[in-house]
């Protein structure tokens, strides 16, 4: 699955490098915890979080995530926005709660890790 997919299937608003929307996503993974998300992402995954610090940017680079979906209808801070270009991780926006958004990618056929 691509995040073009998961932007089409989630509905999804894209506030950060649109143009790697072609990215293959392997896993999908959820969590509102960096330690979380940390101990338990794996590489080319697509994290569902409604963390909207550019923390979440910084753990995404650590552990080369796919891409971010801040779910809840929750908007990125300006600083997590920009952040999210510099370190060219794509980041959408759902209105979706977080259960609500793992269980339509998971429906569709991504799994978690």
């Amino acid at each position: 699955m691509t995040l073009s997919e998961i932007k089409d299937i989630l509905e999804a608003k894209v506030y950060a490098c649109e143009d790697l929307l072609d990215v293959n996503v392997e896993f999908g993974c959820a969590g509102d915890m960096i330690s979380d998300i940390l101990a338990f992402a794996k590489p080319c995954s697509v994290l569902l979080t409604g963390m909207i610090t550019p923390q979440i940017i910084k753990a995404a680079k650590i552990l080369d995530l796919a891409g971010i979906v801040i779910v809840r209808g929750k908007e990125p801070l300006p600083e997590t926005v920009e952040r999210a270009r510099e370190e060219r991780i794509p980041l959408l926006g759902t209105k979706f709660f977080l259960f609500n958004a793992c269980g339509k990618l998971y429906e569709r056929g991504l799994r978690g890790i």
